[in-house]
């Protein structure tokens, strides 16, 4: 198997030579992991419960830690799921990875499409499971939306979604998504939607797949999945607490599997995530915060207020160029979008000439991130 180079990788190549403004702090705006402590009452509940770690954990997960995402669901989205119709993982990174291949190993010549950009282990899982790629890509010129080809589609086994979107922080509506949920019926494709960025929201909540899928009359949740994590929700990507949910006759296959996947979570951190997902204060802190940080990119930069996650998606004129200029000038660091997309059989990569600019430190550092930007396209 050949793998790309994760895009941080390739960050550091394209900024080894060169020596940044050593008057300026430094600024790190380029990985998605919160630069917050994690709430005290989910740390007192990893130390409290220290002592469980004389026992092997459960691959399903512990009845308190499925209860706490079940309720989570309930509240959130108005779903109810039955124990078969969910799955605690180790984060989501892995599943993200694994599924895929428990998903399509008895297929040939198996065909997935996801949204481009995306996160990489989408393409990852793709190699790993010797599928066929199709990229849907995400533009300007579509809202950053993904366009339906049913020609493509009628030929996937699986298609990823990501809404909140990363690193576009775009969203689809609860029509949208429907009908997507209609296409995976119509086609037979299983539809999975990562939503890690759902409860990162501005001001009203964005709607999950589970709800789209009710909303269309599909109940039963049939060919349609999604998977949520607490890394962004609660500041703690540590806990690598997450689940996947839905269709529930696929989910008892992979339940199955995943006993040999080794990824069981230790107790510990199951009692931690529990307090996590059980609480919705201290979410309500962190949206302020993300908020306040989209407040100064629209006073500072004119960008208009996104509807979720913590990412600025922002066009310049070249960014490999500005990426360069913004670590040796100013001491700052983001993402070329090209590092996170591909280029397409048409020559076209949606990421290119777009920086991605995580908004996850507190304001004052923002602020001053802010400003330097400017500065530097100004």
């Amino acid at each position: 198997m050949q793998f790309e180079p994760y895009p941080f990788e390739k960050l550091n190549t394209l900024l080894a030579d060169i020596a940044p403004n050593p008057e300026l702090d430094p600024i790190l705006l380029t990985i998605g992991e919160p630069q917050f402590e994690t709430p005290e009452f989910i740390q007192d509940a990893l130390k409290e419960s220290s002592s469980l770690l004389k026992k092997y954990p459960k691959t399903a997960g512990e009845e308190y830690l499925r209860d706490a995402m079940h309720t989570f669901v309930k509240n959130r989205f108005g779903v109810e799921l039955s124990d078969t119709e969910l799955v605690p993982s180790f984060g989501t990174r892995e599943v993200l990875f694994n599924f895929p291949q428990y998903l399509l190993f008895d297929k040939k010549e198996s065909e997935i499409a996801f949204t481009n950009p995306f996160y990489q282990i989408y393409e990852g899982a793709a190699i790993a499971s010797r599928a066929k790629m199709h990229f849907l890509n995400l533009s300007e010129a579509n809202a950053y939306k993904p366009e339906i080809d049913e020609e493509v589609l009628k030929g996937c086994d699986l298609v990823i979604l990501n809404f909140p979107n990363n690193p576009t922080a775009s969203c689809l509506t609860l029509d949208e998504l429907g009908e997507w949920v209609k296409l995976a019926l119509k086609h037979d494709f299983v539809l999975l939607n990562d939503e890690c960025y759902s409860e990162i929201y501005t001001d009203k909540p964005v709607p999950s797949l589970l709800e789209a899928s009710k909303h269309v009359g599909n109940a039963s949740f049939k060919n349609v999945l999604v998977i949520n994590s607490i890394s962004k929700r609660s500041s703690a990507p540590g806990l690598r607490s997450g689940f996947i949910a839905g269709d529930a006759e696929i989910l008892k296959g992979y339940r199955q599997y995943r006993t040999y996947v080794g990824a069981a979570s230790p107790l510990p951190l199951q009692v931690a995530a529990a307090a996590a997902w059980s609480d919705e204060e201290h979410v309500a802190a962190s949206r302020k915060i993300y908020r306040r940080n989209f407040e100064l990119a629209q006073e500072i930069l004119g960008l208009e207020m996104p509807e979720a996650t913590f990412y600025i998606w922002l066009k310049v004129d070249d960014a490999i160029e500005m990426t360069q200029k913004l670590y040796k000038e100013y001491n700052l660091k983001v993402l070329p979008g090209e590092y996170l997309a591909r280029t397409d059989e048409n020559g076209a990569n949606p990421g290119r000439d777009y920086l991605r600019i995580a908004l996850v430190e507190n304001e004052i550092k923002t602020k001053e991130a802010l400003l330097r930007i400017k500065e530097a396209i100004s």
